[in-house]
């Protein structure tokens, strides 16, 4: 007999009563201790009331900690406050109530099926959503006593309600299908909170500044109920296009992980090739949003951007969104007899799919911002040198580090994607004033192509390429001395 209680956010919590033999214990063997052992599991099972009091904290505190931040916080610092706030909300009350805090992720969780039966069922997402609401309209109405003003919510001056919607549909579709491979196929990880809390770092930083950042109906509701005397009604269409990303990540989750696999799956398919298109194009697209917006944190944006989907999809498809990674990976693993591991055969329809997803963000970022874009190439007081030095040592980095935590035997199992994610830290605010800090292909040909509509080529794009190869290559040749044992032809299991 297996009972399981599992929370939205990937806790889950089980017991597993069986006789030696296999068989479920009778009154003849085992009855009064599997009856004892039972009583225990529904005595740990949280009461329906403690389920709806947790969604009602972590909602209202994370509603308060926006209104809070924006009226008074550091523009620095807000979206990382109002991230940290979700992170540590979520590590708190998961084993409560799932800690899904936002109506659009109960919504799909009510959507996507496991065994055959809804994650969140209906009712129970309709409850939580009614308690969701009802804290952030209450969280809205605290700020606003408390500090005496509120701010309307609205796309920021500038922007069309479709420009903001699209915003709001993509980083709600991030948001959620994180949320989704947490809850639904990664039981027992411990980095589901950090994973799902810094999505409001790569979209917050990232489209912040076309929609205010909302991602969720419940702070749209919040700011838009607390400031209905200053207007009032946009939280409905927030709440259309939120929903909207909600439903696109369910049906996008059932793509990168079918209910009935095949028992043997070769590493492109179809589940490979969109977990690597969904995590290039998030990537690019928060790039090209940081970018041109000016962002107060780009590359900390950027860099988890990455470190989400990498945590999303990493066992899925490996999570490369990058044809350097790409090819880093299937050199150090070309000599290995192992059918399961990414070979340079693999790369063509891995990169063609990362360029694509590239490419496509780049496209869209640019409708977003109004038809704005940038050119790659050196920064102002640089050459080319620079730019070649630049991005093959830190493209260098990035390869090396994936190859050391994610494809040894003792490969890191919780901080592999903030391990990764870090590199983009690093050399973004290292050497982004230098030529950008591009150390993706699918990256630089995002960005020459978002840029070719108004003018730009895709000539410097082939050169980072070139440049960001050589550092992957440089990774290999390295990693293959300090970890040849990890290189040598191994047989096939």
């Amino acid at each position: 007999m297996h009972v399981c209680i599992s929370g939205a956010n990937g806790i889950s919590r089980s017991i597993v009563v069986t006789t030696l033999s296999g068989r479920m214990a009778t009154s003849g063997d085992r009855g009064f201790e599997v009856v004892e052992e039972l009583r225990d599991v529904k005595a740990t099972m949280p009461s329906d009331v403690a389920k709806y009091l947790g969604e009602f904290v972590g909602t209202y505190l994370l509603v308060l900690t926006v209104g809070c931040n924006v009226l008074t916080g550091s523009p620095e610092w807000a979206v990382t406050s109002i991230a940290c706030t979700l992170m540590v909300s979520i590590y708190a009350l998961a084993g409560v109530s799932g800690a899904n805090f936002n109506p659009a992720v109960s919504f799909a969780l009510s959507l996507v099926k496991v065994g055959g039966k809804p994650v969140l069922a209906m009712n129970e997402a309709l409850i939580y959503i009614c308690v969701q609401l009802l804290a952030g309209i209450l969280a809205g109405l605290t700020y606003g006593v408390t500090l005496w003003k509120v701010f309307n919510l609205a796309p920021t001056p500038g922007f069309e309600w479709y420009q903001a919607g699209l915003a709001e549909l993509l980083y709600t579709f991030m948001l959620v299908f994180v949320v989704l491979n947490h809850a639904c196929a990664q039981k027992g990880n411990q980095h589901f909170g950090l994973a799902i809390g810094f999505v409001v770092v790569a979209g917050g930083y990232g489209a912040g500044h076309i929609s205010g950042g909302c991602f969720n109906p419940a702070v749209a509701f919040g700011i838009d109920v607390s400031s209905a005397g200053i207007g009032f009604g946009w939280c409905f269409v927030y709440t259309i296009f939120e929903l909207a990303g909600a439903a696109l990540a369910a049906a996008l989750f059932r793509i990168v992980r079918p209910e009935t696999p095949a028992v043997s799956l070769p590493i492109v398919r179809p589940a490979t090739l969109c977990s690597e298109f969904l995590g290039t194009f998030m990537l690019v697209l928060t790039v090209g949003l940081n970018v041109i917006a000016g962002s107060k944190a780009p590359a900390f944006s950027i860099a988890a951007a990455l470190m989400c989907m990498i945590y999303a999809l990493g066992d899925v498809s490996g999570a490369h969104f990058n044809p350097a990674v790409s090819l880093a990976i299937a050199l150090t693993n070309q000599t290995k007899q192992d059918v399961s591991k990414f070979k340079l055969k693999n790369c063509p329809a891995y990169m063609g799919v990362q360029f694509a997803g590239g490419i496509c963000a780049g496209f869209v970022y640019v409708f977003l911002e109004a038809g704005k874009s940038f050119p790659l190439g050196p920064a102002k007081s640089y050459g080319w040198a620079h730019v070649a030095a630049a991005e093959i040592i830190f493209t260098f980095l990035l390869s090396y580090v994936v190859l050391c935590v994610a494809t040894t035997k003792t490969s890191l199992k919780h901080f592999y994607g903030l391990a990764i994610g870090s590199c983009v830290t690093a050399g973004g605010y290292a050497i982004g004033s230098v030529s950008g800090g591009s150390l993706n292909p699918a990256v630089s040909f995002g960005i020459a192509f978002g840029h070719v509509v108004n003018g730009g080529g895709i000539v410097n794009a082939t050169i980072y390429m070139v440049f960001e190869f050589v550092g992957a290559f440089l990774a290999y040749i390295l990693f293959a001395q300090t970890h040849s044992e990890e290189v040598k032809s191994q047989p096939a299991n």
